[in-house]
């Protein structure tokens, strides 16, 4: 029996937007089993994803990295795949296309029509283009691409200890992406313990984000002093009162949990072309972070909380 390869690296944004597109995949093949390549770091993630029945670790070492690749290339080749679906869209993928020997191969590049190129493409909203992506794949019923529900990855077996109501700040970002930081979060928390003192204000801080958490004042969730997982995380998020977020991957946990909340945008992308505004989740958008000043923010929360 052929087997459905499914391919996406990440990062965890991108993850929680394919929920939508994972379902909808599955339903098409109740009778297939479903591998997905990605990193190690969401192994665990997709373990317990119910539209996924095998993860495979690609470590994405560089492409001169021949023993590697080989080894690769012979275990994707090996599982008798019939079509991949790639959510990645990306430079490697594409070299993966031509190197697995995959017969069916659907990604945003081979179900371009002759008279549109990837740059008008890549203008639509990156939902929109899975969509369209899975339709033209032959995809029969695309009922839940455009509506990703990450609830599937939930911990509810996690203790979060919390008691009472509060607001989950994510205000930091990948070290690599500091352009996408908001930079007056420790002005806001004071002005929302002030203003809304009702509400315990916390976060989730990776390894490297415990110093910064305690110099912004905010209660941290962690389990035995270390990060919570994706699981755990997303527990958190579920059960808030209301999410203020750069544009981050807890951002994309909170619009497609369905739960209240704003992003903070600048210019280094568009919230159109992430899909992140929901019916709850909200977008501040300006051209540059540091002219979206603390008052403004603190207006739209206490706005949008009492909704």
């Amino acid at each position: 029996m052929s087997n459905i390869l499914i391919i996406k690296h990440g990062s965890l944004g991108d993850i929680v937007q394919i929920s939508g597109a994972l379902k909808d995949i599955r339903n098409h093949f109740i009778d297939k089993k479903i591998y997905i390549l990605t990193t190690l770091k969401f192994k665990n993630l997709f373990e317990k994803c119910p539209y996924i029945d095998e993860v495979i670790i690609d470590k994405r070492l560089p492409r001169w990295n021949f023993f590697y690749l080989l080894n690769l290339i012979k275990q994707i080749r090996s599982l008798n795949f019939d079509i991949c679906y790639d959510l990645q869209n990306s430079s490697r993928t594409e070299f993966y296309r031509k190197n697995f020997k995959i017969k069916n191969w659907s990604s945003t590049k081979t179900v371009l029509k002759k008279d549109e190129s990837k740059k008008q493409f890549d203008e639509k909203g990156v939902i929109e283009r899975f969509n369209i992506q899975l339709e033209r794949s032959n995809i029969t019923n695309t009922d839940h691409v455009l509506y990703p529900d990450f609830s599937w990855a939930i911990d509810h077996d996690f203790n979060c200890n919390i008691n009472g109501k509060y607001i989950y700040i994510a205000p930091f970002c990948s070290p690599k992406l500091q352009k996408k930081v908001w930079p007056y979060f420790k002005e806001l928390i004071e002005l929302l313990k002030n203003k809304i003192p009702n509400y315990e204000l916390l976060a989730a801080p990776g390894p490297n984000e415990i110093g910064k958490c305690k110099d912004l004042n905010l209660k941290m969730i962690l389990n035995n002093d270390k990060p919570i997982n994706i699981n755990q995380l997303s527990k958190v998020i579920n059960e808030s009162s209301f999410v203020i977020a750069n544009d981050t991957g807890p951002a994309h946990i909170a619009a497609h949990l369905g739960c209240k909340g704003i992003a903070l945008f600048g210019s280094h992308t568009s919230a159109k072309k992430v899909s992140i505004e929901r019916d709850k989740f909200k977008v501040l958008e300006v051209t540059n972070l540091k002219d979206l000043l603390p008052d403004q923010v603190l207006e739209a929360v206490l706005r949008q909380i009492s909704t």
